[in-house]
């Protein structure tokens, strides 16, 4: 019984050492999540001197979109606002920041996925508007 006990506590803390590498520094330190992700999953990241939280939900072949932005240096997040909108597949949204930094998100091929587009490359081979 004591054997199994420690081992317990020695399978604990190294979950707990594990876990704790992932931890960003400082808490001001944003964890990033830039890939495509699928419906309930958060993309996270930063434009100018805003943070984002965006994911989607999935609705028949549509993501309903919802994006949460607030003003990094925001510790009572006093700044935050709600964005929400319905996106066909393929489509688009742009959220531009004071600072003329934007983020250009896409619904996925059937509402697969929400994801970053890079805009600059895009523009580089002619496929920006």
């Amino acid at each position: 019984m004591f054997l199994t006990t420690r081992l317990g506590f020695a399978a604990a803390g190294t979950l707990v050492a594990l876990n704790t590498a992932s931890i960003p520094a400082c808490a001001d330190d944003l964890i990033q999540n830039l890939e495509p992700v699928g419906p309930y999953h958060t993309i996270l990241t930063e434009v100018g001197s805003k943070s984002i939280i965006a994911f989607y939900e999935l609705n028949s072949d549509h993501c309903d979109f919802h994006a949460i932005v607030w003003d990094t240096t925001d510790v009572n997040a006093e700044s935050a606002a709600r964005f929400r909108a319905d996106l066909n597949p393929l489509q688009r949204v742009h959220i531009d920041t004071p600072e003329n930094k934007s983020i250009e998100l896409q619904c996925g091929d059937n509402a697969e996925s929400l994801a970053i587009v890079d805009a600059e490359k895009l523009a580089a081979v002619g496929e920006a508007k």
